[in-house]
């Protein structure tokens, strides 16, 4: 999750109120509280769905209407705005959308600077999935000549990039330069690249990779440009969190005209949305009791502006969600905000209305058993992550079929590409965790029990890894043995066919005529694509389905 660097003085002269007041409160607001410098600053974790609280500005702004100081919806003013970025065809194909504005009048601090190249690059994260659909540029306006143009250039187009004093062609960037080796892949087998220049055909940027070294921004900046571009219309969303923020330090946002083929359009667009909630829908989810009035204070002590619709239609609030929160995508997300407001800590302490004693439930029981019998065997546990991906989970182990053949659950919005899908297995897990601590020395020994899904159904399985030089077949297959009669199962040991295993080296596990497991010698094509150097043996075993 985003953590964020809040410098007290910064915040108590963004705020207005007093260090003390700000941490007694923080964490009321949902702050996880990190790291702590006592005079300097404070590291705060935010949730990844309020991106808009991954700047000091965007903590403060919510810290105003939390503590009220500050409440109900912020206005802010878009001049109108001499700037004009045309957009041609041939970006259409590769990076279609763009958002732009300028934003004047700014005065640089460490700490200002510090936080906006903290939001870009959270944004890029939360929002951006790593800058497939956003990437976000900031520049130094007084330094290029409007208009600009947005379009498709030959990948041999050079400039000089950000942090270089040389020229470089885009394909050498893609290749040498840190950024491009990062993010180059988002652009594999582009015909042209996007590139953003002035009219004097001057690079300002080339998304989703790098800026231009000439517009780099500097505490001697007070006008910047900025662009926000994707595939995706959530850019609009990130460039009015950005530009909101900029307008906390005291810019003035302009307006740019955008022009297109499909339709000029004025960007930023930082109108608020407007819903319509039911006090009562509101009482009844969070359990408090207020009235349509105090629900709408609540809110707008969250920022909000609210009105309730009249005297006769006091349950029914009007609520102004402003143009930053990309969050607010049903009712319930609009009355957690006025539970946190209202107080968690203001809820009457009640005893349960019925009395039960608890007990273990039987997965978990023998789960232990399995913890125990793996410890016994010299195995350290490990927890991995229940999201995974395509590539690892199937690519990489050499089990070539598709995911929903395999049974796998797909994340239908994904926050990241690195967690696209519900495990259907642990072995990879395991092998990424020994990828991750090839520094440590050998041999290492792991193993993980707990739930997989499958055909939208969860299993409990258990997988074990051992890697270091000697690691061979007899290993794994004595460790096999050795929980099966632990766990008191019988099951019949045949070759397999499992690509993850060496031929000759691996064998699958049958009990009823049913496949429940594998184990064996791991093939050195797997072990290369996971960047392992030593001979590595795994098992897997679905002891949920063996109890069946």
């Amino acid at each position: 999750m985003p953590v964020v660097r809040l410098y007290y003085q910064d915040m108590e002269r963004l705020i207005g109120a007093s260090r003390e007041t700000i941490m007694s409160r923080l964490a009321m607001m949902g702050a996880d509280i990190g790291k702590r410098a006592e005079e300097e600053y404070v590291d705060v974790e935010f949730f990844p769905d309020r991106p808009d609280l991954y700047s000091s500005e965007g903590v403060a702004r919510a810290m105003q209407g939390f503590l009220g100081i500050k409440t109900d919806l912020v206005s802010y003013s878009v001049s109108p705005g001499p700037v004009v970025v045309q957009v041609e065809e041939s970006i259409k194909s590769v990076r279609p959308l763009i958002g732009c504005a300028v934003v004047r009048g700014l005065e640089f601090t460490d700490e200002a600077i510090e936080s906006l190249m903290g939001l870009q690059e959270d944004l890029h994260w939360g929002l951006g999935r790593n800058r497939r659909k956003v990437a976000i540029g900031v520049h130094d306006i007084s330094r290029v000549r409007p208009p600009f143009r947005y379009f498709g250039e030959s990948p041999q187009r050079r400039f000089v990039p950000l942090d270089y004093s040389e020229e470089m062609t885009m394909e050498e960037i893609l290749h040498n330069h840190p950024k491009g080796k990062d993010y180059g892949h988002i652009l594999k087998d582009c015909p042209v690249y996007p590139l953003i220049v002035d009219a004097d055909d001057r690079v300002l940027s080339f998304p989703p990779i790098i800026n231009g070294e000439l517009t780099s921004v500097t505490e001697e900046t007070e006008d910047l440009f900025i662009d926000v571009t994707g595939t995706d219309p959530v850019v609009h969303k990130a460039l009015n969190i950005v530009v909101t923020s900029l307008a906390e330090r005291g810019g003035k946002i302009e307006s740019v005209l955008v022009k297109r083929s499909e339709g000029d359009f004025l960007s930023p667009d930082l109108s608020p949305a407007s819903w319509k909630v039911r006090t009562e829908e509101a009482n009844r989810l969070i359990g408090f009791d207020l009235t349509g009035a105090e629900l709408a204070e609540c809110l707008k002590r969250m920022r909000f502006g609210a009105v309730t619709a009249g005297e006769e239609m006091d349950d029914i609030v009007v609520v102004q969600v402003p143009a930053y929160r990309a969050d607010i995508m049903h009712s319930w997300d609009i009355f957690e905000d006025a539970a946190k407001a209202y107080g968690y800590d203001n809820l009457e302490a009640r005893l349960p209305q019925t009395v039960t004693v608890g007990r273990a439930h039987s997965s978990e029981v023998r789960k232990g058993e399995i913890r125990e019998i793996m410890a016994g065997l010299g195995y350290l546990e490990t927890m991995p992550f229940t999201l995974t991906n395509e590539l690892v989970h199937f690519q990489w182990m050499r089990r070539s079929a598709a995911p929903e053949a395999a049974g796998a659950v797909r994340v239908l919005h994904p926050i990241s590409e690195l967690h696209t899908i519900l495990r259907t297995s642990l072995l990879s897990s395991l092998l990424e965790i020994f990828a991750l601590n090839q520094h440590h020395p050998l041999p290492q020994r792991i193993f993980a029990a707990g739930d997989v899904v499958k055909d939208k159904k969860t299993r409990m399985n258990l997988a074990a890894a051992s890697i270091h030089s000697g690691a061979n077949y007899s290993e794994i297959r004595s460790v096999v043995d050795a929980v099966l009669r632990e766990m008191d199962l019988e099951a019949d040991i045949v070759p397999t066919k499992d690509r993850a295993f060496m031929p000759g080296r691996g064998a699958d596990l049958f009990a009823e005529g049913k496949r429940i497991g594998c184990f064996g010698e791991l093939h050195p094509l797997l072990l290369r694509s996971f960047g392992l150097e030593q001979p590595a043996v795994g098992l897997e075993i679905e002891w949920g389905e063996l109890e069946q």
